[in-house]
């Protein structure tokens, strides 16, 4: 386990398989531990049922993602399954870091090798199931995708699991609480900083 030594605020970055809880333990992060701030990214996916624009993503069209990308405001992007794009806004995420506090980035693994070339002293988490069997049954559970997209995220978690070496930490999903405990031990400033809804 390769951890980055802290000398100042630190971005973390968490990835992993599709299905493999990322928005839940962000969920559960935002409910449980408010002072951590976590960047809402953009996508051009439609939401799914219970997602709020601005809470979960910020939902945009594929015309504005064009916007975004040209004028260098993401710091990272990627085209997942195939089909929708995500990103991150650059601007939040270097003034949470400038003002002193450690930001969280929930991303896919593109989006994480990405950061990983721009900013290579955050500290990658991956989040792994705890098990294939696992992942799957969490996948069809969701009941968010047809047959054909199903397929298509299983084939690419295949992948996503495969580069679990590239992280400094694995957090295993196996319980919500306490995934997002180990995470909140390891962002340290900022499960102890301030409020930061401002930012």
């Amino acid at each position: 386990m390769r951890v980055p030594p802290v000398a100042g605020p630190r971005l973390t970055v968490l990835a992993g398989p599709t299905a493999v809880g990322k928005g839940t333990v962000s969920a559960y992060l935002r409910q449980h531990y408010p002072k951590v701030w976590l960047s809402v990214s953009v996508t051009t996916r439609a939401p799914r049922p219970g997602e709020v624009d601005g809470l979960h993503y910020h939902f945009i069209s594929d015309a504005e993602f064009d916007e975004l990308v040209a004028g260098d405001e993401l710091l990272e992007w990627a085209t997942v399954h195939q089909r929708a794009r995500y990103g991150t806004p650059r601007r939040p995420v270097e003034r949470a870091l400038a003002q002193g506090h450690a930001a969280l980035l929930e991303i896919d693994l593109q989006g994480a090798r990405q950061v990983r070339r721009s900013m290579p002293d955050a500290l990658f988490v991956f989040l792994a199931p705890p098990s294939w069997d696992e992942l799957v049954r969490r996948l069809l559970g969701r009941g968010t995708e047809d047959a054909e997209e199903r397929a298509r995220r299983l084939a690419t978690a295949r992948e996503e699991l495969a580069a679990e070496p590239e992280f400094d930490i694995t957090i295993v999903n196996d319980s919500v609480e306490r995934a997002c405990a180990e995470l909140v031990a390891h962002l340290g400033l900022a499960a102890a900083g301030p409020d930061l809804s401002d930012c």
